[in-house]
Protein backbone atom coordinates (compact mmCIF):
# COMPACT_ATOMS: atom_id res chain seq x y z
CA UNK A 1 0.00 0.00 0.00
CA UNK A 2 1.02 3.39 -0.64
CA UNK A 3 2.39 5.48 2.09
CA UNK A 4 3.67 9.19 2.51
CA UNK A 5 6.49 9.02 4.78
CA UNK A 6 8.13 12.04 6.48
CA UNK A 7 11.91 12.06 7.33
CA UNK A 8 13.95 15.08 9.04
CA UNK A 9 17.84 15.15 9.55
CA UNK A 10 18.66 13.32 12.58
CA UNK A 11 21.19 14.75 14.77
CA UNK A 12 24.81 15.60 13.38
CA UNK A 13 27.50 17.52 14.37
CA UNK A 14 25.95 20.49 12.90
CA UNK A 15 22.74 20.21 14.26
CA UNK A 16 22.96 18.15 17.73
CA UNK A 17 19.33 17.70 18.49
CA UNK A 18 18.29 17.21 14.41
CA UNK A 19 16.49 19.88 11.82
CA UNK A 20 13.20 19.46 11.30
CA UNK A 21 12.83 22.11 8.73
CA UNK A 22 15.89 19.42 6.66
CA UNK A 23 14.04 16.18 4.99
CA UNK A 24 12.02 14.27 2.83
CA UNK A 25 8.34 13.25 2.10
CA UNK A 26 8.64 10.38 0.34
CA UNK A 27 5.46 8.27 -1.41
CA UNK A 28 6.48 4.44 -1.32
CA UNK A 29 4.76 1.10 -0.98
CA UNK A 30 5.80 -0.14 2.36
CA UNK A 31 4.88 -3.59 3.64
CA UNK A 32 3.03 -3.97 7.25
CA UNK A 33 6.59 -4.26 8.37
CA UNK A 34 7.76 -0.91 6.97
CA UNK A 35 9.69 -2.17 4.10
CA UNK A 36 9.90 -0.64 0.93
CA UNK A 37 8.25 -3.13 -1.51
CA UNK A 38 9.81 -3.80 -4.95
CA UNK A 39 7.39 -5.84 -6.55
CA UNK A 40 4.74 -2.96 -6.25
CA UNK A 41 6.89 -0.09 -6.03
CA UNK A 42 7.09 -1.35 -10.50
CA UNK A 43 2.94 -1.05 -10.83
CA UNK A 44 2.89 2.35 -8.94
CA UNK A 45 6.52 4.02 -9.66
CA UNK A 46 4.66 6.78 -11.17
CA UNK A 47 2.98 7.85 -7.90
CA UNK A 48 6.40 6.86 -5.81
CA UNK A 49 7.34 10.87 -5.58
CA UNK A 50 9.97 12.81 -3.41
CA UNK A 51 9.99 16.22 -2.18
CA UNK A 52 13.35 17.67 -0.60
CA UNK A 53 12.76 20.54 1.53
CA UNK A 54 15.62 22.69 3.21
CA UNK A 55 16.02 26.03 4.72
CA UNK A 56 17.12 28.84 2.71
CA UNK A 57 16.26 26.46 -1.16
CA UNK A 58 13.49 25.66 -3.02
CA UNK A 59 11.93 22.09 -2.76
CA UNK A 60 13.29 19.74 -5.29
CA UNK A 61 10.82 17.17 -6.44
CA UNK A 62 11.93 13.98 -8.09
CA UNK A 63 10.73 9.80 -8.23
CA UNK A 64 12.33 7.18 -5.95
CA UNK A 65 13.43 4.43 -8.05
CA UNK A 66 14.74 0.88 -7.44
CA UNK A 67 17.80 -0.32 -9.70
CA UNK A 68 19.32 -3.72 -10.16
CA UNK A 69 22.66 -3.61 -8.85
CA UNK A 70 24.34 -2.42 -5.57
CA UNK A 71 24.99 -4.72 -2.55
CA UNK A 72 22.08 -7.05 -1.57
CA UNK A 73 21.22 -7.03 -5.76
CA UNK A 74 19.16 -4.14 -5.89
CA UNK A 75 19.13 -0.25 -4.37
CA UNK A 76 17.10 2.68 -3.78
CA UNK A 77 17.55 6.09 -4.73
CA UNK A 78 15.88 9.22 -5.94
CA UNK A 79 16.31 10.81 -8.60
CA UNK A 80 15.80 14.53 -9.60
CA UNK A 81 16.33 14.74 -13.03
CA UNK A 82 15.89 11.78 -16.05
CA UNK A 83 18.60 13.30 -18.39
CA UNK A 84 21.41 13.29 -15.67
CA UNK A 85 22.41 10.87 -12.58
CA UNK A 86 24.59 13.33 -11.15
CA UNK A 87 21.73 14.81 -9.49
CA UNK A 88 20.74 11.66 -7.61
CA UNK A 89 20.70 10.87 -3.66
CA UNK A 90 20.78 6.93 -2.91
CA UNK A 91 20.10 5.06 0.34
CA UNK A 92 21.96 3.33 2.80
CA UNK A 93 20.29 -0.31 2.37
CA UNK A 94 16.86 0.94 2.26
CA UNK A 95 16.04 -2.32 1.00
CA UNK A 96 16.45 -3.67 4.66
CA UNK A 97 15.63 -0.41 6.78
CA UNK A 98 12.32 -0.01 8.30
CA UNK A 99 10.69 3.05 7.97
CA UNK A 100 8.50 3.00 11.29
CA UNK A 101 8.22 6.36 13.51
CA UNK A 102 11.30 6.97 15.57
CA UNK A 103 13.59 4.85 13.14
CA UNK A 104 16.52 6.04 11.47
CA UNK A 105 17.49 5.82 7.51
CA UNK A 106 20.39 7.03 5.95
CA UNK A 107 20.67 8.98 2.42
CA UNK A 108 23.79 9.62 0.54
CA UNK A 109 23.53 13.23 -0.71
CA UNK A 110 24.96 14.83 -3.81
CA UNK A 111 28.36 15.75 -1.88
CA UNK A 112 28.85 12.15 -1.21
CA UNK A 113 28.39 12.28 2.23
CA UNK A 114 25.24 9.79 4.19
CA UNK A 115 23.11 11.50 6.33
CA UNK A 116 20.86 10.44 9.29
CA UNK A 117 17.24 10.93 8.82
CA UNK A 118 14.51 10.29 11.86
CA UNK A 119 10.83 8.96 10.45
CA UNK A 120 8.69 11.14 12.08
CA UNK A 121 5.39 10.34 10.44
CA UNK A 122 4.18 8.04 7.83
CA UNK A 123 0.32 7.65 6.58
CA UNK A 124 -1.42 6.61 3.53
CA UNK A 125 -0.88 8.22 -0.03
CA UNK A 126 -3.46 10.65 -0.34
CA UNK A 127 -4.21 11.88 2.83
CA UNK A 128 -2.51 15.45 4.74
CA UNK A 129 -3.18 13.65 8.61
CA UNK A 130 -0.19 11.14 10.26
CA UNK A 131 -1.42 7.66 10.25
CA UNK A 132 -0.98 6.08 14.06
CA UNK A 133 1.88 4.81 15.54
CA UNK A 134 3.56 1.75 13.84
Amino acid sequence: MLQRISLHLGRTASYPEGNSRDGYEITAPLDAEGRLVASEWHGVRDRCRVRRFRPGEPDRHGWLLHRAGGEGGASWGIDYDDASPDDDEVGYKLDRHRFTLGEYVSIREQDGDFQPYRVVAIRPAGTSEPAGTR
